[in-house]
């Protein structure tokens, strides 16, 4: 435990030390305040129409606002997380610091959940910073707070989902960039693979949803906890951990 607390330590103080989580967190913050005051915005003045013409729909607030807030959000992560993540291997097998950490009495294990752990505090800071908006959702008078919270649930997840993955393709590589590069491809993979179920047969077509990222985020964004879920984004983000500890193990195997 000593030992995971100090490599935890020491990759925040790399991340707060360095612009790289600065700029993450405020290129994230800034596109996302553009999604939600479009939406907001754009849910006015439907609701001005309506109010103006009875044969209108009625609004519905969480259809129009706040479920595409959590989508465009998730969009975003994707664009983002892999440059969260690109480091945190990648950077220390190429200058030769890795080799170094091995040399200590420290395990593949605490190494791997201290630099997963800080990578998803800088994670949970970012999506955090959100609230803001919710709290301004609030003084309007239009605050959902179940939805939110489900809502901000499920990016919890599935960006616990996006970091494991990008830590195992951090320990595969030296360079930064084709982490990133490799990362964002392989995390774009699993996000459209269940477009793929409308052109194959069951059971097929089940499995390639399924196995969707974005899918399993639907229902939270609607306000739905589902325990499949979240058994879903937790298998997905244990078996990436897993397949990464068996990468650095093997790292030691090699010498």
């Amino acid at each position: 435990m000593i030992n995971f607390w100090a490599v935890f330590k020491r990759e925040l103080k790399v991340y707060f030390s360095s612009p790289i989580a600065y700029a993450v967190i405020f290129i994230f913050l800034v596109v996302a305040g553009y999604f939600f005051a479009s939406s907001v915005s754009y849910y006015s003045l439907m609701s001005y129409q309506a109010a103006r013409n009875p044969y209108l729909a009625q609004m519905n607030f969480t259809d129009m606002v706040l479920s595409p807030f959590f989508g465009n959000m998730s969009v975003i992560m994707l664009l983002m997380l892999p440059a969260l993540t690109m480091r945190l291997f990648a950077e220390e097998k190429k200058s030769g610091t890795y080799e170094l950490l091995l040399s200590y009495p420290v395990r593949e294990t605490e190494v791997l959940l201290g630099k997963f752990s800080a990578a998803l505090l800088v994670f949970m800071v970012m999506i955090g910073l959100t609230g803001f908006y919710q709290i301004l959702l609030w003084k309007m008078g239009l605050a959902e707070p179940g939805v939110a919270l489900s809502g901000y649930l499920g990016l919890f997840l599935l960006g616990a989902a996006f970091i494991s993955l990008g830590v195992l393709v951090s320990s595969l590589t030296e360079n930064q960039v084709i982490a990133a590069v490799i990362s964002f491809g392989l995390l774009l993979l699993f996000w459209v693979i269940g477009w793929s179920s409308a052109a194959v047969a069951p059971p097929y077509s089940g499995f390639f949803e399924y196995i969707s990222l974005i899918k399993h985020l639907v229902s939270f964004a609607k306000g739905v906890i589902d325990t499949a879920d979240i058994a879903y984004y937790l298998c997905f983000t244990v078996f990436f951990l897993f397949l990464t500890l068996r990468s650095l193990e093997s790292k030691r195997w090699r010498g």
